[in-house]
């Protein structure tokens, strides 16, 4: 219980700095002594457990009891600070209520004191749980050297399966076929897969390649839509029969491969192969599958994957644990032999128990009790195996990773966990526990970065400078994330809504289709007016929070009923929205949602602006807003009313700031955002009404000394950027920028991407050299360039160039090919004089031996190598000069 008792003391501590916060500017009712008696209890069981994390826990239901406790604490504050707001929002004071809220924070501090003596009557106290000290976070409760490994998916003992699984791909047998690679969870299939569709001949082969993972929860028209979209599943109007007209016409007449990732079942199948047409060009579809009779009624040429064997085991290993083809240390190896011997050829224990070992301190003691314990779980079952082994890395991981890491079991099975998403819902349910300077966000990445190093998560996907930006985690692993789960009773209470309003009907926390339970309306804060429905929970969420015995809702209304009728819990700090309604303002009681960390906007189908109210300004825990499109009015914060006597608040949390349009950029609004992050904003096109002689004070945005991303679409004139952007988009100006005013960009000292869509004017450009100097990505849509004269010196750290619809471009600068950081050019209907440049450019650099630099050319909505039509072109000429042969010989 100690981990759920850490994760709720971390967002108990969250709250009461929110309290702490608001009671200093004047907007909450309190007694600062309870509030720092509170304060100083809940840092003394941080800190002991972050100490003792290692050391095995004091006392079980000790931990239950002060995980209750502070979750009723959580639950009085709340209902306290909705009460006071709630009255001054009618116009009246909440001190009435002040006496009742210090008798209740008054048991809640004596149950955690008794807690606390009872827990330093059974241990001695380390000498770090003192005031203001922060103990160091490893494994041992030490600081630990290691030797970590590199993270990389590895896939030592594979070479010959994957020569394998290619040559089968690649025969000539005309028909289509199936081949199922067959074997037990966690012993590569998936990453054998991956390795072959990611291999460039396989690419080359096929002119259609789509991976897909199936799962044993799916839906039909979810695959047809993912299909169609390389794997991406979409919306879609659950036509199945339409939809699979539709991937049938797709891959009609062309050979394709597709990867079907995980199947459980044989319906799964049955369910869409009528849908694969048979071309008799080599078509192929691979499938990964646990259940050998699954395999067996799929293909006739199944393929198992077999255990690995001794020596394939120890040089996995090795790999994963020391970057090594064999161990460094010398008095290690008999203990590392035993762990791999007791793993029993099976990859995945193989590369979590190594990814546990990179992060020691490679002492022969750790090294023995660990192989000990890898060695007690010998006679079970397989199954039963395999958990202990994993549980093994998870037990020594630090107790803040550990709440982290169960976490991820709340994402349904084979889901594409995004990085950006994961962290956000990380930090609003208060798993993350800001240290010293560094941010809440700074300290999840390196999480991120620990659990990938670990192995307890693999990355599907990465930015183009190497950032994890879609990770997943094994069936296995997540298994074992929802024992522990239970186990602990680890999620708490409801801070994380999803709301879908598009006619259906769905649960309000979680979003899920068909619930199966309804709120009484009885217990919502604000009555729902006559004529709407109360809100519905899904069974699952109803299990989940079942200890909660009163819930904490209020109905967020605007306007009239069918315009943005929400219900939401208002201890909610990350809430997302999706809606089809034309909505006009957003919620004027914005303000009960007192925790908001993250609010998503997403409107389809938008007639009408997002309004925000003046409440915004009045949230200071706020950290992302995101509308969607860019479509939301920002309130100004000087016309906002504040109380008399009260301090303006400052948003000193708020990174992210998207959808924002026509915002006025005044000296006093930026002194109330001084760590925005992220900036994306949009002004009037042309088509509404010209910008430019409006003053939206642009200039004034150089005032962000933080500021690292901007966007900013129809732009107008007078913008000053800040030094420490490190991304920049300019889409559709208003004001076009002249090429050679591109030096006030190119001078920005950590500028790293750069996109420009119909935001430059001129035909030609002449970068100077000493500019763009850490530029690593560059965009160029929708220009009039013609000529381009640049080489190394004026892109020196280039990596990725895609330019996108630039028809007049005479050619693709040839010292561009010439940059050694380069690895990555995209050509997307560009005329042919920069085709013709981009073939010389790769011929050149073919030619030098130079085989990290991949051009793409899109072709049809999908990407090809250039290689590809190069080689098509020298066939086409030889078949010319062929046929001009023989009908010279024909004459003679």
């Amino acid at each position: 219980m100690a981990v759920a008792a850490y994760a709720s003391l971390v967002s108990l501590a969250h709250v009461l700095d929110n309290v702490h916060c608001r009671a200093q500017l004047g907007r909450l009712h309190v007694d600062m002594k309870q509030i720092e008696y509170l304060e100083e209890g809940v840092n003394f069981f941080l800190k002991f457990l972050e100490v003792n994390s290692g050391r095995g826990e004091v006392n079980g239901d000790l931990w239950k009891q002060l995980g209750e406790v502070v979750f009723a604490a959580e639950q009085i504050i709340d209902f306290h600070v909705v009460y006071e707001i709630r009255l001054r929002y009618q116009g009246e004071t909440g001190v009435s209520g002040l006496s009742a809220f210090k008798e209740d924070i008054e048991q809640v501090i004596d149950s955690i004191e008794y807690i606390k003596n009872e827990i330093l009557a059974e241990e001695e106290v380390p000498k770090d749980v003192q005031p203001g000290k922060q103990p160091k976070l490893s494994e041992h409760g030490e600081t630990s050297s290691v030797t970590p490994s590199d993270g990389k998916n590895t896939i030592v003992g594979f070479d010959e399966h994957e020569v394998a699984i290619m040559d089968v791909l690649t025969r000539d047998e005309p028909n289509l076929q199936i081949i199922p690679i067959v074997g037990m969870g966690g012993n590569g299939k998936t990453t054998l897969a991956k390795a072959v569709f990611d291999n460039q001949y396989i690419a080359d082969h096929f002119d259609r390649c789509i991976w897909l993972t199936v799962s044993q929860e799916y839906k039909v028209q979810d695959i047809l839509v993912g299909l169609l979209n390389d794997g991406k599943v979409k919306a879609n109007d659950g036509n199945i029969d339409r939809l699979g007209e539709s991937l049938h016409k797709e891959l009609f007449k062309r050979r394709y491969l597709i990867v079907m990732d995980d199947v459980w079942s044989v319906q799964a199948w049955d369910d869409l192969r009528k849908y694969f047409p048979d071309n008799c060009n080599r078509s192929r579809i691979l499938i990964t599958t646990r259940l050998y009779d699954v395999a067996a009624y799929l293909g006739s040429s199944t393929y198992p994957m077999t255990f690995l064997d001794s020596e394939k085991s120890w040089n996995l290993f090795c790999q994963t644990t020391f970057g090594e083809k064999d161990c460094p240390y010398p008095e290690l190896q008999e203990f590392g032999r035993g762990i791999v011997e007791n793993c029993k050829g099976l990859p995945l224990e193989i590369v979590v128990i190594g990814g546990l070992l990179s992060k020691s301190d490679m002492s022969r003691e750790y090294w023995e009790s660990v192989a000990k314990n890898v060695s007690s779980f010998g006679n079970s079952g397989y199954d039963e195996h395999c958990l202990k082994i994993l549980s093994l890395s998870y037990n020594h991981l630090p107790i803040p990773l550990k709440s982290c890491f169960l976490f991820l079991g709340s994402y349904p099975e084979d889901s594409k966990i995004v990085v950006a998403d994961l962290t956000r819902r990380w930090i609003a349910n208060g798993l993350i526990r800001a240290v010293d300077e560094r941010s809440s966000e700074d300290i999840a990445m390196e999480f991120i970065k620990d659990l990938f190093a670990r192995n307890l998560i693999f990355v599907r996907k990465q930015t183009i400078i190497g950032k994890i930006k879609v990770c997943g985690i094994h069936d296995l692993l997540r298994h074992l994330c929802l024992k522990e789960v239970e186990k602990e009773q680890f999620i708490r209470s409801p801070k994380v809504q999803d709301t879908k309003n598009d006619g259906a009907a769905v649960c309000f926390l979680c979003g899920d289709a068909s619930p199966d339970d309804v709120i009484d309306v009885s217990k919502l804060i604000f009555p729902s007016p006559s004529g709407v429905s109360p809100p519905s929970i899904c069974g699952s969420c109803r299990m989940m929070y079942s200890h909660i015995t009163r819930e904490r809702l209020a109905g967020i209304m605007s306007g009239s009923h069918d315009e943005f009728d929400f219900l939401h819990p208002t201890q909610a700090r990350y809430v997302s929205v999706t809606t089809r309604e034309d909505v006009v303002y957003v919620w004027p009681s914005l303000q009960l949602l007192w925790n908001l960390q993250t609010l998503k906007i997403t409107v389809y189908e938008p007639s009408y602006q997002l309004v925000f109210p003046d409440e915004i300004w009045e949230m200071p825990q706020l950290r992302h807003l995101v509308v969607t499109p860019r479509m939301a009015i920002f309130p100004d914060p000087a016309t906002a009313t504040h109380a008399e006597g009260r301090e303006s608040i400052v948003l000193e949390k708020l990174q992210t700031l998207s959808g924002i349009r026509n915002f006025n950029w005044t000296k006093d609004a930026l002194d109330r955002i001084p760590n925005l992050n992220t900036l994306e904003v949009s002004y009037k096109s042309k088509g509404e009404g010209s910008t430019e002689s409006s003053n939206h004070s642009l200039c004034n945005l150089i005032q962000l000394q933080k500021l690292q991303s901007l966007k900013i679409a129809f732009a107008p004139k007078n913008i000053a950027f800040p030094s420490s952007l490190k991304e920049l988009c300019l889409e559709r100006s208003t004001y076009k920028i002249p090429w050679s005013g591109l030096s006030i960009i190119g001078s920005l000292p950590n500028l790293e991407k750069l996109k420009l869509r119909e935001a430059t004017e001129g035909s030609e450009w002449y970068p100077v050299e000493g500019e763009f100097l850490r530029l690593k990505k560059l965009t160029i849509w929708y220009s009039d360039l013609v000529q381009w004269r640049a080489d190394r010196e004026h892109f020196p750290t280039l990596e990725a160039l895609r330019l996108q619809f630039i028809d007049s471009l005479e050619e693709i600068p040839s010292g561009i090919g010439d940059i050694p950081t380069l690895h990555r050019i995209e050509l997307e209907d560009c005329g042919p004089s920069a085709f013709d440049s981009a073939c010389q450019i790769w011929e050149e650099q073919q030619s030098m031996e130079n085989d990290t630099l991949e051009i793409l050319v899109k072709y049809r909505w999908e990407w090809h190598p250039i290689s590809k039509f190069i080689r098509q072109h020298e066939s086409e000429h030889e078949d010319e000069e062929e046929f001009q042969h023989e009908d010279k010989n024909g004459d003679d």
